[in-house]
């Protein structure tokens, strides 16, 4: 199938991670568990980022206190986490390459929103300072009665406050928890990222970078819509 039948016909909602997904905030995730565990002594194993990868920032404060030997710490060591992370953040906040113009592409077919494990400050921070908020409709993020990814419950629930059915919407991911979580909640994924990682089956097409000319070709019929 190719991405302009993906694309190339109407959408009820098109749903976005964000982490590594619009903005290249993965290193910046990397660097903060880092700093955590190395102030307690501890040095992650090789495969720890690949584990931790689109994991909620609660369960990652666990598992970290866990490898320090203190369960006990999980909230301290999850805020630790956090503020670690908004700092990197702050003071580097920048797209995914392509993001930028798919999200522009996208805007012209279908309503949008951001389905993300992150807290909602730091998500709508992020995407202000790309000047990319405006452009979403709705920001979902794990709070009350919504269960963070890999549950379905935050595209599930992006899709619904669209408006849209999710078997008729399309999720972008770059995470095996995510794409799990929108696979789950009935979306059809679009995976972004060097590579498919092991996990990623159900993935309907994947790109290196969102600008691939097969996501950004105009609807059957007609031009490419770009909003400004």
């Amino acid at each position: 199938m190719t991405s302009k039948l993906i694309l190339g016909t109407p959408f009820s909602a098109v749903v976005f991670d964000c982490d590594g997904t619009l903005m290249d905030t993965e290193h910046h995730w990397i660097e903060a568990r880092r700093v955590v565990l190395a102030e307690r002594g501890i040095t992650p194993g090789s495969d720890f980022s690949a584990r931790t990868k689109g994991m909620h920032y609660s369960e990652c404060g666990r598992l970290m206190a866990e490898m320090c030997g203190r369960p006990e710490k999980v909230a301290e060591v999850t805020e630790e986490l956090l503020d670690e992370f908004r700092k990197l953040v702050t003071a580097d906040a920048v797209t995914v390459p392509g993001a930028v113009e798919f999200v522009r592409h996208a805007a012209g077919l279908a309503p949008l929103a951001v389905a993300s494990n992150c807290p909602r400050d730091i998500v709508e921070t992020c995407l202000e300072s790309a000047g990319l908020l405006h452009h979403f409709s709705r920001v979902v993020v794990p709070e009350e009665g919504i269960r963070p990814k890999p549950h379905p419950d935050p595209y599930a629930t992006a899709a619904r406050l669209c408006g849209a059915d999710p078997g008729a919407s399309l999720a972008v991911e770059d995470s095996v928890c995510g794409i799990r979580s929108a696979l789950a909640a009935g979306l059809r994924v679009i995976g972004v990222g060097p590579e498919p990682p092991s996990g990623a089956e159900g993935v309907e097409v994947w790109v290196e970078r969102l600008d691939d000319p097969v996501l950004l070709a105009p609807p059957a019929g007609g031009a490419a819509v770009v909003p400004p």
